[in-house]
């Protein structure tokens, strides 16, 4: 299990974009993640969607995928699924995660919140391709388990 800080840019037309820094060590993990839409009628709440996750090692240079619940406006919150109900096959196929040896987990938790100003601050420091994109920042902990990327073979979709 990974554990350390995360800092993810949430823009304005639902996809997201960060850093994920693992503790004590320092190793920084890039986040990019686009909504994903439902094609059937989901009703859990106009502040509930799903994102498809990718977590890329810089070192390795491999990624993985995987799908989590995203609640919160601009204060949100990630957390793992078990199943994807309602959306089309290919998603429901990555929450299940069957080809992977083990499964990822994923948990994030807003502890900061950085809007106008102060968010366009820390973007041009952090992520200066964001700049300008109307962003709000979220930093907070962030835990992945299951993620092995020695062990697989990458998994660009």
């Amino acid at each position: 299990m990974m554990e350390g800080i995360a800092s993810i840019a949430l823009l304005p037309e639902g996809s997201i974009s960060g850093h994920f820094i693992k503790l004590p060590d320092s190793v920084c993990y890039g986040l990019h993640g686009s909504e994903l839409a439902c094609e059937r009628e989901c009703s859990r709440g106009e502040d509930y969607r799903l994102i498809k996750l990718t977590i890329t090692d810089f070192i390795r240079r491999k990624e993985r995928a995987v799908v989590v619940e995203c609640r919160g406006h601009d204060a949100a919150r990630f957390h793992s699924i078990e199943h994807a109900h309602g959306w089309e096959e290919d998603v429901m196929g990555m929450v299940d995660q069957k080809d992977a040896k083990s499964k990822i987990l994923v948990t994030f938790e807003c502890e900061t919140l950085k809007a106008d100003t102060e968010a366009e601050d820390h973007i041009r420091r952090f992520m200066p391709k964001l700049a300008g994109l109307n962003a709000v920042v979220n930093i907070g902990r962030m835990t992945i388990s299951g993620l092995d990327y020695g062990a697989e073979d990458s998994e660009t979709e």
